[in-house]
């Protein structure tokens, strides 16, 4: 399974980590992703959303 958020599509970008002397070298930044049990089209099911997607109440999770 691909490291994406189900519900915003968020995933992951390419940065550079930079040390004291200015060198650049390429890292990778990942969302923060939660695996949550919710409510999808009537039927409860686990998905991977970002922390973003929960905290604003794009997921109904299910109990």
């Amino acid at each position: 399974m691909a490291y994406v958020c189900e519900i915003c599509g968020k995933n992951r970008s390419v940065a550079n980590n930079v040390s004291h002397s200015h060198i650049k070298t390429k890292r990778v930044q990942k969302p923060n992703l939660q695996r949550v049990k919710a409510v999808v089209d009537g039927h409860t099911k686990h998905i991977m959303v970002c922390t973003r997607c929960l905290r604003s109440g794009k997921v109904v999770k299910a109990i």
